[in-house]
């Protein structure tokens, strides 16, 4: 009888050994899960990181060429702006001779929908547009350049009370100099890039230059 009950007791113990080993393999599969969706996440969030690094550089690029190509011969689409024709915008070369309207972050809402876009500037790829190609086939670059005015300026010379002016001292030597000159002024203008990449990312970049009229 004792035997009996000893082998009985035994079975039982071994019986529950087995739930707490099946409930300890339950908790690590759990955490083994919760791991690898940590990592995955982990590895998402690097790639985008990754191609939202490219996409800035790819705008950096981008503005460096319109602004050099506005400041000297013209527009990439062949417009032609000069120094004699800033005060009209110009659809075809994506130049508005005032401000654009803006969201709270600074950016053209002409950047942000398509529609209004197409009212200020000329969408598409060359020949048809003025977007520029990206690096790869799935990135496409889009951009849009307007004049700090509040007013198209009656004359060629844009002055402070319509246009933010940006002024300073020559610089060089200091012999001579006659502080009470006041120095040369320029129109301040301002480039705005939108870069749409893979996985529905996107960058924005913004900066300004001044160009004398």
């Amino acid at each position: 009888m004792m035997n009996r009950l000893k082998f009985s007791s035994a079975a039982r113990q071994h019986g529950v050994v087995l739930i707490f080993a099946l409930i300890v393999l339950l908790i690590l599969a759990i955490g083994a899960v919760a791991v690898l969706r940590s990592v995955n996440t982990s590895l998402l969030n690097a790639g985008n990181l990754a191609f939202h690094r490219d996409l800035v550089n790819q705008a950096e690029q981008a503005v460096s060429s319109v602004m050099t190509e506005f400041k000297t011969t013209g527009l990439p689409a062949g417009a032609g702006i000069t120094t004699t024709n800033t005060t009209a915008s110009l659809q075809a070369a994506n130049y508005s001779a005032t401000a654009l309207p803006t969201n709270a972050q600074g950016v053209p809402l002409a950047l942000l929908d398509n529609a209004a876009f197409a009212l200020v500037a000329t969408p598409g790829l060359a020949p048809a547009g003025n977007d520029l190609p990206g690096a790869t086939p799935d990135v496409t670059i889009r951009y849009i350049i307007d004049r700090l005015c509040t007013a198209v300026p009656a004359t060629v010379i844009a002055t402070s009370s319509t246009c933010v002016q940006s002024t300073g001292l020559p610089t060089g030597g200091t012999a001579n100099r006659n502080t009470a000159v006041a120095p040369p002024s320029a129109t301040v203008y301002r480039i705005s890039v939108r870069v749409d990449g893979p996985r529905n990312t996107q960058a924005f970049l913004q900066t300004t230059f001044t160009k004398p009229d």
